[in-house]
């Protein structure tokens, strides 16, 4: 669809749609750019709070992922009439006090009566022209960063029918919580050559954005990925969210080889980490800057397919 839209020339967007990035960039002056970007979902926790402020760090996380600063925040809600005030007044709540985390401030935004609730936040930041993060910059001999653990769409759906554990969703919930805000900081006097943040479209659709934006093949370690406790077990008993099937749908012709966690690999991430190419040397120093960090797999030149997974 996004073909359709027509092509705009304008040498102040440094960042548009055309390589499916994160966020947009357009420069202001010189040393000055604004990052903008926008992502809402319906509920993936029953706590009003939780989900509000995971909605919010969902959101900063794109600009996060582009080594930008985030500035305002907008919000973005679809509310039924007759819903419970409190909770609509909760989920406000954890969804400002997460934006004022990550050193933003909500200056409004715009409801509307929808029978399916849904919020997020359209995010504007900043950054310094000459250090944009893109999802096309990784080359081949790059190794492959990230910083989370994936399975958060197959907890949430054992969630829904019962049966995950809780401590199970509080690991993930945990993760959710947790700004990408150190992450991308620990880049800073690092040469990364290609950032993006791992959400809806799961590790491997995002995957293939950075290969097919870079050029290049990405190959990942399927059991150097680290998983949520109990995800690989949730998605062996069925736990798969639709997202998942819509993941592989969508990704899967671009995949060489398989693997017994590829149902985690597709799986939808809400608030999920940083994929990150950089040189090896760089990635030795980010992870012991960001210990949480881990290497799972490397950049390859071009090949048949933009993906393989071992």
């Amino acid at each position: 669809m996004l073909g359709r839209i027509p092509r705009v020339e304008n040498s102040n967007v440094l960042v548009g749609f055309d390589t499916a990035d994160d966020a947009g960039v357009y420069r202001v002056s010189a040393d000055l750019a604004l990052v903008q970007t926008v992502d809402f979902f319906t509920p993936i926790v029953d706590d009003p709070y939780t989900f509000g402020a995971i909605a919010a760090a969902n959101s900063l996380s794109d600009v996060y992922a582009m080594g930008g600063k985030p500035l305002t925040a907008l919000s973005i809600l679809c509310w039924p009439g007759p819903g419970d005030l409190d909770d609509l007044g909760e989920i406000l709540k954890g969804g400002a006090d997460k934006i004022h985390e990550g050193g933003a401030v909500v200056l409004g935004g715009h409801s509307v009566n929808d029978p399916e609730i849904k919020f997020g936040y359209a995010v504007t930041g900043t950054i310094h022209p000459d250090r944009i993060k893109t999802n096309a910059g990784a080359r081949p001999g790059d190794v492959l960063v990230f910083t989370k653990k994936i399975g958060t769409g197959v907890i949430a759906t054992a969630l829904k029918r019962g049966l995950a554990s809780p401590e199970h969703v509080d690991q993930a919930i945990q993760s959710m919580l947790t700004l990408n805000r150190a992450a991308a900081e620990a880049m800073e006097g690092l040469e990364v050559h290609s950032a993006t943040d791992v959400t809806g479209f799961g590790l491997l659709g995002h995957a293939r954005e950075m290969a097919m934006g870079s050029g290049v093949t990405l190959e990942i370690d399927s059991k150097r990925v680290q998983y949520f406790d109990g995800a690989v077990e949730y998605a062996k008993t069925g736990a798969i969210p639709g997202g998942l099937k819509n993941n592989r749908e969508f990704v899967a012709s671009c995949v060489e080889g398989n693997s017994e966690f590829e149902d985690l690999l597709y799986d939808p991430q809400t608030s999920g980490g940083l994929l990150l190419a950089m040189p090896e040397a760089d990635a030795a120093r980010y992870v012991r800057k960001f210990p949480a960090a881990y290497l799972m797999g490397r950049v390859l030149p071009s090949q048949e397919k933009p993906l393989r997974i071992l």
